[in-house]
């Protein structure tokens, strides 16, 4: 019986020694399935907290991540292979690790428990653990934490943290794939394009060098752009508003205010002002009959009369100090 205790007490020390494993066994370790998994370590409530224990002579980079279709979490989804490419990078630039730094990805479906004891109510997260021995090391366990909440989800601003809170390390540069497909569609549609509009040229080439077609459009823009189109825009103007006495006021007071329904009131006063001003210059005088092109120019001159003496009545409006008007109106 003796025996036995003082071959017990004898053989203490060494099971100790056996159970308590080197950190540095622990980095080969999880180091070593990196490398062979060539992305992140896939990692459960154990294996984390074995990772992450103290001390440790290394740091650990680990994103806790909530991909499970039922969780809903969009940019976990996003996020990921963003996360495998940085963790690839860095295996792959630095084999023999002189960094000293593991990545890890912990779902919620593995680490339920890890997740609760941080009180995590959000994915995805990252934590960076930093050594707690050696010439960079801190003296306390807590982890840096990444700020997902600007909606992050590339791969280079993340590299750049991990990068500036490890500044003694190698900091592989991220190396992206080269991706075959967007070229191989790229090079389809640019040569679809060409291929249409060397078909269509002769038939697209006189509709676009049409000078009406273009007077058009510059005429449509100078009516959009001089009526207030983009004052609309900048200021976010109501279409209508209140008059104050049960009715609809159509027309806003002073040159810094105006409604949607004003500007396109006046930009329709324009359009009808210039193909009047239009029709008189170009197509009157190609009238052959006398009568038909006196009529039209009293039509015409008629309806100038008529829109400008109400352009003048809405100019009034904005301003009640302008003197001027023209009858009708």
């Amino acid at each position: 019986m003796k025996l036995l205790q003082l071959v017990t007490a004898a053989l203490l020390p060494f099971t100790a020694l056996a159970a308590k494993k080197p950190t540095g066994d622990r980095f080969a370790q999880y180091h070593a399935k990196q490398l062979s998994a060539g992305s992140s370590v896939k990692l459960d409530d154990k294996s984390y907290d074995e990772l992450t224990k103290s001390p440790r002579d290394y740091s650990v980079a680990v994103l806790l991540t909530a991909q499970d279709s039922r969780f809903g979490c969009a940019l976990c989804n996003e996020f990921q292979p963003e996360w495998e490419l940085i963790s690839k990078t860095w295996a792959k630039g630095d084999k023999a690790g002189e960094g000293r730094i593991v990545f890890g990805t912990l779902d919620f479906v593995d680490g339920k428990n890890t997740f609760q004891s941080l009180m995590l109510q959000t994915a995805p997260v990252l934590l960076l653990f930093h050594p707690t021995t050696g010439p960079d090391s801190k003296a306390d366990n807590v982890p840096s934490r990444f700020d997902f909440a600007t909606g992050t989800n590339t791969a280079e601003p993340v590299h750049g943290w991990i990068s500036r809170q490890l500044p003694s390390i190698p900091h592989p540069a991220i190396v992206r794939p080269i991706n075959y497909v967007k070229i191989a569609v790229t090079i389809t549609a640019v040569l679809g394009v060409i291929t249409f509009f060397t078909v269509a040229a002769p038939y697209l080439l006189p509709i676009i060098q049409n000078r009406n077609l273009w007077a058009a459009v510059s005429l449509i823009a100078v009516l959009l752009f001089t009526s207030g189109h983009m004052f609309n825009h900048i200021r976010k103007v109501p279409y209508v508003a209140a008059d104050g006495k049960g009715g609809v006021s159509y027309f806003a007071g002073g040159f810094q205010n105006q409604f949607g329904l004003e500007t396109q009131i006046v930009a329709a006063m324009y359009g009808v002002l210039s193909f009047a001003t239009i029709s008189l210059a170009l197509k009157v005088p190609r009238m052959s009959n006398p009568r038909n092109q006196q009529i039209a120019v009293f039509i015409w001159g008629g309806v100038i009369l008529v829109m400008y003496s109400f352009l003048l009545s809405v100019f009034r409006i904005k301003n009640g100090g302008y003197p001027f008007w023209l009858p009708p109106f």
